[in-house]
């Protein structure tokens, strides 16, 4: 009888190619068709109504409820146009995912139906906020939870719902997602990056954050997934012997792409323009069977919740073609795994990206304002940066030779890093000091600072690329608003001291340029040790980072107790982003998922043992053991020679079931032993080593015996199906 997995196999063999979701004609005839944005709502509400929506979306101003019934018309009669029949508020709770409870728009008077929609209804929905990971902001019987419409973040119809992006809070208004504090992380880093331009520029009014989104992703045949219980389980493989074929040739990464992923590519594609998301690339990524999709950038807020929508889609769509999509960061262990690199850009309202270099003194000093911000932002919290993308699934692939290291650095390029060098060589901010291009004034006449053309050093956490920042260490399957929220944070914080210091300064007689530029200086030089050109992955890096007091994650628990450092604390609380008890309360969701998600990881890997790879295994041995009866009936005493290779396999299986077995049980006493700890931040700390490193010693012993016991009897799926099929 076939196993499990050849049955996988056949069945993956039978799975061909097609378009599902095919558009006639041009992108643009049918761009952001299932999204209302503000251009298609002046023709569904009044001049008043719309005006209302506008400068809610612009300004951030308060929607006024007098006017939301007439707002909620507009959006019923638009979704009912485009098929809707139900509508949710999607919100993002803390979860890494998004949530959505469908209500129907029909209501029922007097035995006949209608649609309805009101304005209270598009406001504010009410989910069980103690059915999410609250940290103890909700007690059960506290159910009460609210999620508000998000103006600034347009609705959109998918699937025959509309959808209203949302934040969700509790009813006494703690933050209970990743939305609300992150709205007001950028309201916080407006006020102050507004404060810092104006310096330059009196008509700066506002700033927003750019951001742009690379998602990185595996595929696999559903078939052979569905035939995997760890993957479908936990997203990632817990044990599987490596294919002597990966990606060691360098081939696959831009590479052509299949036609079969071709086909979803596109179909996923149609479907995300549809909802305004312009997708610009998409590529073979390094491993086999990964790839890479990345839209243009736009506001942060609306690229977060594109992020989420596309990774909905991705996986609607995948269905379609007997795909599954993986976006977890290390699913094959040996592999490279996805990251979702974050393009991080601040631009004001008269249209100016204050992270670009320019041509004149002005520009340059303003430029030179806001990157020494961030350096000094990212230097003083970068545990925290760092601890803001530390999860379990993420915890597999940072500080490998293949994705960001484990601990923070800033990588400029030569061409800057050269001028930080001469600022921080000056004795005086208004001495003569020559620079690479030409001699200078520093202050009266600052040098044109030019884009780096040098490498883009894929070995930094936080690589400036020209005009932006690169977040490169945040995890493929996070929810980016968490890691955003962080940067808009610390960073508003420097930019508040920054302001505060140069009108101490002017204060004390300083004149504008000379005041900027000794903060700029003070910043610079206080972040030096941030700043790192080199190889992120060498062991000089490590000690050298060590020696500056650069702290490396090496442990996810251990990292998240920065989130209950008083400095940590007061930033958050003094931007008005997370009081205490939000602070407080996202520790405790944090430790509580990674112990949860270890929990589940140490479950599956002792159920494939016991239910899977030991029977398989002893099935095997039965076979050798009959094979070399029969040699002994044979040859009689002299059997040993000529069956030394299937006894010595005999005695490797049977080491390697043994081990297993009282592995898996030393397995689950260290789990009872870790579930008995009452407080969930140091029952995370011990499943992080004891649980965490007997699953290691469990793998090893499945993997050697992946190599010992015949290919037609093994019952899962291996690597090289998994990741050439």
């Amino acid at each position: 009888m076939a196993t499990f997995r050849q049955r996988a196999l056949d069945v993956a063999a039978m799975h061909g190619n097609g378009r599902y979701y095919a558009e006639e004609g041009p992108v643009s005839n049918y761009f952001g068709r299932n999204v209302l944005d503000l251009d298609k709502m002046r023709g569904y509400m009044s001049q008043q109504a719309y005006e209302a929506v506008l400068a809610s979306v612009k300004y951030g101003a308060k929607l006024d409820r007098s006017v939301s019934n007439e707002i909620a018309s507009g959006m019923k009669a638009w979704a009912i146009e485009m098929g809707a029949t139900h509508y949710t508020h999607l919100f993002q709770p803390l979860t890494d995912s998004t949530a959505e409870k469908h209500e129907a728009f029909i209501s029922f008077k007097d035995g006949k139906a209608f649609e309805k929609f009101n304005g209270s209804a598009l406001v504010q929905q009410e989910p069980d906020a103690s059915s999410f990971p609250n940290g103890g902001l909700r007690n059960t019987f506290e159910a009460r939870g609210y999620s508000a419409w998000d103006p600034s973040s347009p609705v959109f119809v998918m699937d025959g719902t509309l959808c209203i992006p949302s934040v969700f809070v509790s009813y006494t208004g703690e933050a209970l997602d990743t939305k609300a504090p992150n709205l007001k992380s950028l309201h916080a880093l407006s006020e102050a990056a507004t404060s810092v331009a104006s310096l330059f520029d009196e008509n700066v009014k506002s700033v927003k954050v750019n951001l742009g989104v690379e998602q990185e992703y595996f595929l696999v045949d559903e078939s052979l997934y569905n035939a995997r219980p760890d993957l479908m389980m936990t997203g990632r493989t817990v044990i599987g012997h490596t294919s002597a074929k990966d990606q060691q040739l360098e081939d696959h990464y831009f590479g052509a792409i299949p036609t079969r992923v071709s086909s979803f590519m596109k179909d996923f594609e149609t479907e995300a323009y549809k909802l305004g998301i312009l997708l610009q690339t998409r590529h073979n990524e390094v491993a086999p069977n990964q790839f890479e999709c990345a839209p243009v950038f736009c506001e942060a807020t609306k690229a977060i919740d594109q992020n989420m929508m596309l990774m909905i889609i991705m996986q609607k769509v995948a269905e379609k073609h007997h795909l599954k999509v993986i976006f977890h960061e290390k699913p094959f262990d040996g592999v490279n795994g996805s990251g979702k690199h974050c393009n991080w850009s601040i631009t004001t309202d008269t249209g100016v990206n204050l992270l670009s270099p320019g041509k004149t003194p002005t520009k340059n000093l303003q430029f030179l304002s806001f990157y020494s911000s961030v350096l000094r932002a990212v230097h003083r919290h970068h545990y925290l940066l760092m601890a803001s993308v530390a999860t379990l699934s993420n915890s597999y692939r940072l500080g490998g030779n293949e994705a960001p290291p484990a601990v923070m650095s800033v990588f400029s390029g030569s061409t800057l890093y050269g001028v930080f060098q001469t600022i921080m060589n000056m004795k005086d901010v208004k001495e003569s000091v020559d620079s690479r291009q030409e001699s200078i004034k520093i202050v009266n006449s600052i040098p044109e600072i030019f884009p780096d053309n040098t490498d883009r050093n894929r070995t930094s956490p936080f690589a400036f690329t020209g005009n932006r920042f690169e977040f490169r260490a945040v995890g493929s399957s996070q929810n980016v608003a968490t890691a955003v929220c962080v940067v808009n944070s610390i960073v508003a914080e420097s930019l508040r001291e920054f302001r505060a210091y140069v009108d101490a300064l002017e204060a004390a007689g300083e004149d504008r340029s000379s005041a900027v530029m000794a903060v700029v200086r003070r910043f610079i030089t206080e972040s030096r040790d941030i700043m790192f050109e080199g190889n992120g992955y060498s062991k000089e890096w490590e000690a050298e980072a060590e020696a500056r007091g650069l702290r490396a994650v090496k442990n996810v628990p251990d990292a998240y107790e920065v989130y209950n450092e008083p400095s940590t604390v007061e930033m958050f609380a003094k931007l008005g982003v997370l009081a205490p008890n939000e602070v407080k309360a996202r520790f405790e969701i944090l430790n509580e998922t990674y112990v949860k998600k270890l929990q589940i990881e140490a479950r599956i890997i002792g159920d494939i043992c016991l239910s899977h790879v030991i029977p398989a295994a002893v099935r095997y041995q039965n076979i050798l053991i009959e094979n070399v009866k029969g040699i002994k009936e044979i040859f009689a005493d002299d059997y040993v020679r000529y069956c030394s290779s299937e006894l010595e396999t005999l005695k490797k299986i049977s080491q390697f079931i043994n081990d297993i077995s009282a592995d898996v049980e030393l397995l689950v006493e260290a789990r009872k032993k870790a579930n008995r700890i009452e407080d969930i931040a140091e029952r995370a700390k011990v499943y992080s080593h004891s649980v965490k490193d007997m699953m290691d010693k469990v793998r090893e012993s499945a993997d050697n015996l992946e190599m010992l016991i015949d290919n037609e009897m093994w019952p899962l799926p291996k690597y090289r199906e998994l990741l050439f099929f």
